[in-house]
């Protein structure tokens, strides 16, 4: 998230506090293929006996009728939930179009729905996000900012790191004049264990260029965004 935590305290040892910018992102860390060809990875039969250890485990009979099958669609359903991992964020963005006429104002795309698995506990976090960016006389497809939303979010994330790598990926490929995403989120591993609050919504934002920088293109992005919506 674009946020300075700031002390209530005054700091009476410093008169000025220097401009703070986020972390900016190693490319090389998130724009390709998650899984390299070379990785040793464990079996498949491997990964279906985790999963009969985690059944009894809780305290239920992995012989029984109802359990028989659950190791292998539980790594199947890995597969698709975790895809993510095999797919290649910067081959989504690789093909613009130039045919603009002219176009210098951000372009928005609203409501992508999404659901992710949070690292911490492993429990789906979902929700929608939003972006724009402001094209410097190429655009990308409208789709593939939906699709580069999805690889980074099917993959083990924070909320916080799936906002930022999907606006460091947009800044790093199409070289715009800035990067808007907005991101809300309702977390399973807080509305249905821990604190259990249902409805619970989180926000994270990231800005970079224009709507980093100029205030006024940072309230135009969340009004467009906050109020359309039904």
């Amino acid at each position: 998230m674009d946020a300075t935590i700031k002390s209530i305290r005054p700091n009476k040892s410093a008169d000025k506090q220097p401009e703070t910018r986020p972390a900016e992102l190693d490319p090389a860390e998130f724009l390709a293929v998650a899984v390299r060809a070379d990785q040793l990875r464990p079996a498949r039969a491997e990964a279906e006996q985790a999963v009969k250890t985690l059944l009894a485990y809780i305290g239920e009979n992995t012989e029984r009728e109802g359990l028989l099958d659950t190791p292998r669609r539980v790594v199947e359903a890995f597969d698709e939930l975790y895809q993510g991992y095999h797919q290649c964020p910067a081959e989504v963005l690789d093909r613009t179009f130039g045919e603009t006429a002219g176009y210098d104002d951000f372009v928005l795309v609203r409501d992508i729905e999404f659901t992710s698995q949070c690292e911490h506990h492993m429990m789906p976090f979902y929700g929608k996000a939003h972006i724009a960016y402001t094209p410097v006389e190429r655009v990308v497809g409208l789709s593939k900012l939906a699709r580069l939303t999805d690889i980074f979010a099917r993959r083990l994330q924070t909320q916080e790191h799936l906002t930022a790598q999907i606006a460091a990926a947009i800044d790093e490929i199409l070289k715009p004049r800035g990067v808007a995403v907005l991101i809300e989120a309702e977390h399973t591993c807080m509305s249905v264990r821990g604190v259990a609050k249902h409805g619970a919504s989180t926000f994270t934002s990231r800005f970079t260029g224009m709507f980093r920088d100029n205030p006024a293109e940072q309230a135009r992005f969340l009004s467009l965004v906050r109020g359309l919506q039904r």
